[in-house]
């Protein structure tokens, strides 16, 4: 992974060793190459999960070991709001037509079906890839209270494809119908400043709070007392902060055709999706007037939410990962795939016991 400026080189946490090397761009040429030496030094891995975030980290051509392509979602439209054009056109020429060769006859793993049924359209055999949601994380206490006043969240990083501009936009066009409104937007990054000063160029500072990164206690408590949940982003691949305000029986506004978005919001039952900032403003506007709509919308988002257990994300990949490992055939369905008994999976071959 890629070594911040302040972050160690490596490190254990709860039974597993960090190792992080280069920067935004050299992170992939790096960990390829830290890739072959600790397979040369400590033996052969029995699989490789490479996440492609965008660019691919191009494992099969680096290693013989098995891999498997983690897929959050399809950047097609996120290239152009990030980068120059040239560097946007590259970028997409890369994740669109390169990566599918790279990968071709390799298991891979995407974490919802909107985001599978996009990889289809680039040329991904849909036959070897399975579809693994993302668990989520149970509210510690449902007794929170909700906010007396209105209030809404974004929960996410501060970066600029998750358009928490939008959500700023939202609270200032309610401002006057909902007095007392406020917004708060729980995570930081590195576009945080632009966030601010975007709520002072439209007026609506005095109605954002920015409350930067916080532990898990606080963002449940941030979740559990809001009315609204707002999810302006271009593009996501599941929606784990929607799956989470769910949990606490806050339905949450996002845009159609916004990747897994349509897929972890039920449209009209856990909460609305929108065509654009004049339907994402309704939409909320709807939410906070009608108090009765809101309550069978929050009953609805726990009972969604309580589909998705990181128990179940865990022992779909363990499966996943075993069956990889013993280098069988790519898989669509998980749940057809036997546990091969005599596969360890997660250390070096070196370190497996004689009796495996």
């Amino acid at each position: 992974m890629r070594r911040p400026r302040s972050g160690p080189r490596s490190e254990r946490l709860d039974g597993y060793r960090i190792l992080r090397q280069g920067s935004r761009t050299t992170v992939y040429p790096r960990s390829l190459m830290r890739l072959r030496r600790l397979a040369r030094r400590e033996g052969a891995f029995d699989v490789v999960i490479d996440t492609q975030n965008g660019l691919p980290f191009a494992a099969p051509l680096a290693t013989s070991t098995p891999v498997i392509a983690l897929v959050h979602h399809v950047h097609k439209e996120q290239w152009p709001v990030v980068f120059g054009p040239l560097v946007a056109r590259l970028g997409w020429l890369l994740e669109s037509r390169v990566a599918p060769r790279i990968y071709r006859g390799h298991q891979y793993v995407a974490v919802s079906a909107r985001t599978r049924d996009e990889l289809g359209g680039l040329g991904v055999d849909l036959g070897a890839c399975s579809v693994i949601h993302n668990g989520t994380d149970l509210p510690f206490s449902d007794r929170v209270p909700r906010s007396s006043d209105p209030r809404v969240v974004v929960l996410g990083r501060l970066v600029p494809h998750k358009r928490v501009e939008r959500a700023i936009d939202v609270v200032a066009r309610l401002r006057h119908r909902f007095p007392g409104i406020r917004l708060r937007v729980v995570g930081d990054g590195w576009w945080r400043e632009q966030i601010i000063e975007h709520a002072e160029r439209v007026g609506a500072a005095d109605l954002v709070d920015v409350l930067g990164f916080v532990d898990e206690a606080t963002k449940h408590h941030e979740l559990a007392s809001a009315w609204v949940g707002l999810a302006p982003s271009v593009k996501e691949g599941w929606g784990l902060n929607v799956v989470e305000a769910a949990a606490h029986g806050v339905p949450t506004v996002a845009f159609h055709g916004a990747g897994g978005l349509s897929e972890s919001i039920v449209d009209n039952a856990t909460g609305l999706l929108a065509h654009d900032v004049c339907g994402l403003t309704e939409g909320c506007a709807r939410l906070l007037a009608d108090h009765e709509l809101r309550g069978d919308m929050a009953l609805a988002a726990r009972e969604h939410a309580r589909r998705f257990t990181w128990e179940e994300t865990v022992e779909r990949w363990d499966r996943l990962v075993r069956h990889t490992a013993a280098r069988r055939a790519p898989v669509a369905e998980i749940d057809h795939v036997a546990t091969p008994p005599a596969v360890l999976v997660g250390r070096h071959r070196r370190s497996r016991p004689a009796s495996a």
